[in-house]
């Protein structure tokens, strides 16, 4: 996996049970663990940015375009009056 290609969400998170599940097993070579953990650090960054992307828009831009349409909505009712 090159690091410039950047993973879906689903795919990073779907390389980090596949990572979890063969370290828990006990049956990963030692040789295999610290490339296992350097995948599992970038799968991580990955899905981290995304929920953090994804919380900056809940949190700012798309509540606030919500209140303009609600404001929006109040001042037409209040025109047809």
């Amino acid at each position: 996996m090159s690091s410039d290609a950047a993973l879906s969400y689903r795919e990073a998170y779907a390389t980090l049970s596949r990572i979890a599940a063969e370290l828990e097993s006990g049956e990963a070579d030692l040789d295999r663990v610290l490339p296992l953990l350097e995948e599992a650090r970038v799968a991580y960054a990955g899905c981290r940015d995304r929920l953090e992307a994804v919380r900056a828009v809940l949190a700012g831009t798309w509540a606030d375009e919500g209140s303009d349409d609600e404001a929006d909505a109040d001042e037409y009712d209040e025109d047809e009056s």
